[in-house]
């Protein structure tokens, strides 16, 4: 970006290049910028952002508007000494641009723009990291799909089914294998962050994994210390964080990386908030060492800088007991997959996660997909290397959003087990979307009021179909029911 001013939309990246000489490592300089907004009131908006280098002698800043107006910035080389100034106008997002997505209350998503946003993510761990075929397939399989969130790593896999070597990694590698914690690839970022690029463009969030246990010391990124782990998350930051639809998973199953502490996730989680001046959504994903003696405990997401709890657990029946202890938003990232690899993690049918995805949503809660079907040949496994989604549930999946999303922003659980007795999301008096999960009734009752007429809908979770209930209700109601399990009732006051 030249000095001369230019036009960039609000929640769009703003990247200002510069050549400069550094002699020793240049990875060692870290210019910093301020972009400055001046209100027409007197008041001012500073922002203080730190640069990477690019290689080939280029150094960036990067920079996320969130306010339309006039910007001003200033680059200063580690002496003080200015690199580059200029000025650009932000002006209003446009079309899908809704700006990142921030917690709204202890239940709820919202963009930036205040759009409502419900997480119905899915999970492709090392995708990025596969050969390009094979990425191009997992994005067109997003585009055919209804997920607007995935979970992906920076780090590549050492795991069952995923132990393909990378063509290139986060650092420099040397000739005898070892890695160069003090010098990123350039290369291998570019890549990172055309992908991610490439999710926004299909209105996926990015929830990017920084750590993660899979790697057995095969290349030893789950052992780097302390001063290795600053760097990189430092680096990672100054290219990622100006990317809206970027979330930050400090790691997947945490507790599985024996070498670090909790004073270490501590001190990643103060680096996160440090140096991401936009304050993107930050989580991290327990492994199954949550149903160890209390001394094993989660980490503690009450910690300011934990913006919603992300978790790995089967029973999400536990929905409303983990909205009661921490009061932020729940994702259940991980709760099993459809698909038939050897692991109990990994053998779940298509009707399992389904009714998981239900009984999740209406607690109160969101829930995450992944699909584990070994196919034939080397056929990549969507889980963890992207290429094409074959099972049941991402279809009913995306049914289910539709009927959220057909319902009030306002919707809540109603955890009154007295009156509702089932799982209900909605709003007293208004609406009710009621789910009976496994169980299979031939009718039930459901608590209306007594002042209102309904209309009353029968939803097939399976098949996918509503069916309007005759006449209107009111008061206590018997709706029939086909006895079969998976079955929702959606009542709506009638206009």
């Amino acid at each position: 970006m030249s000095a001369a001013r230019t036009e960039v939309e609000q929640w769009d990246v703003v990247d200002v290049s510069m050549e400069l000489h550094s002699p020793g490592n240049p990875f060692d300089v870290r210019p910093r910028a301020e972009f400055r907004l001046d209100g027409s009131h007197g008041g001012r908006t500073r922002h203080e952002v730190e640069g990477f280098y690019d290689g080939d002698g280029v150094y960036r800043v990067r920079f996320m508007p969130e306010e339309v107006g006039t910007w001003a910035y200033r680059v200063t080389g580690p002496d003080g000494a200015p690199l580059a100034a200029g000025a650009f106008d932000c002006v209003p997002a446009s079309g899908d641009n809704h700006g990142p997505v921030r917690v709204r209350d202890e239940r709820r998503f919202g963009y930036a723009d205040g759009t409502p946003y419900r997480p119905f993510g899915t999970t492709c761990y090392a995708w990025a990291h596969q050969p390009l075929g094979t990425q191009e397939r997992t994005l067109a399989a997003l585009g055919n799909a209804s997920f607007n969130k995935l979970r992906m790593c920076v780090f590549p896999k050492n795991y069952a089914f995923n132990a393909a070597e990378p063509t290139r990694f986060p650092f420099e590698r040397h000739d005898d294998g070892t890695f160069d914690h003090t010098r990123p690839d350039p290369v291998f970022y570019r890549h990172l962050e055309a992908q991610v690029v490439a999710l926004q463009r299909l209105g996926i969030e990015c929830d990017l994994i920084l750590f993660h246990p899979y790697d057995k010391g095969r290349w030893g990124f789950d052992r780097m210390d302390a001063e290795a782990d600053e760097r990189y998350l430092r680096y990672t930051l100054a290219r990622l964080a100006a990317y809206r639809n970027v979330w930050w998973s400090l790691a997947n199953e945490y507790d599985f990386m024996r070498e670090k502490t909790m004073d270490d996730w501590d001190r990643a989680f103060a680096t996160v908030a440090r140096y991401d001046p936009y304050g993107h959504l930050a989580s991290i994903h327990n492994g199954t060492r949550m149903y160890e003696p209390a001394s094993l405990a989660l980490y503690d997401h009450h910690r300011p800088w934990v913006s919603h709890v992300s978790l790995q657990h089967w029973d999400v029946q536990q929905m409303r007991q983990w909205r009661s202890e921490w009061s932020k938003p729940v994702v259940v990232d991980e709760c099993g997959y459809e698909g038939d690899l050897p692991f109990r993690w990994g053998d779940l049918t298509a009707e399992a996660v389904v009714d998981t995805f239900w009984t999740g949503v209406v607690l109160g809660g969101y829930v995450s997909h992944g699909e584990t079907y070994l196919r034939d040949g080397d056929a990549p496994i969507w889980w963890a290397q992207g290429g094409d989604l074959v099972g049941e549930s991402p279809a009913r999946i995306a049914f289910l959003r539709q009927v959220v999303e057909s319902l009030p922003d306002d919707v809540a659980p109603l955890d009154d087990d007295r009156r509702h007795s089932a799982p209900t999301l909605g709003i007293e008096g208004s609406v009710y979307l009621q789910y009976f999960g496994r169980h299979r009734p031939a009718y039930r009752v459901v608590e209306l009021p007594d002042d209102t007429d309904f209309s009353v809908e029968v939803i097939d979770t399976w098949t996918m179909t509503s069916t309007p209930a005759p006449g209107t209700y009111r008061g206590p109601s018997r709706v029939e029911l086909p006895g079969t399990p998976g079955i929702a009732v959606l009542a709506r006051a009638a206009e």
